[in-house]
């Protein structure tokens, strides 16, 4: 297990991770930084606890928000894919309903 120091809101924190996710725990610790500070800046200073939590319920906001416009776009996704099959469903149809007519004119 890796251990790095992230920086949050000017102070160090020891975390650990799984080998190879230290890119990405850097990047996530960056984005939250970003957010605490942001946090600060339009609520004043607030304790280390208060500051961590109103960033943490503005992440889960996004997150539901995030999580909402999934599953719509999953159930219009799931929509489009029935009428996909549909479509093709007529298709194949109308292409064998025009091959049994072509063989019945060759047969003429």
């Amino acid at each position: 297990m890796a251990q790095l120091t992230i920086d949050v809101n000017g102070r160090p924190y020891s975390v650990g991770c799984e080998d190879g996710q230290e890119g990405h725990l850097l990047d996530l610790a960056r984005m939250f930084d970003r957010l605490v500070r942001q946090v600060s800046q339009d609520m004043g200073q607030l304790g280390e606890t208060r500051l961590f939590l109103m960033a943490a319920l503005l992440l889960a906001d996004e997150m539901s928000d995030t999580r909402a416009r999934m599953t719509a776009i999953q159930g219009e996704l799931a929509r489009l894919q029935s009428d996909n099959a549909r479509i093709e469903a007529r298709a194949a149809s109308a292409l064998e309903r025009a091959a049994r007519r072509i063989e019945e004119l060759a047969g003429d």
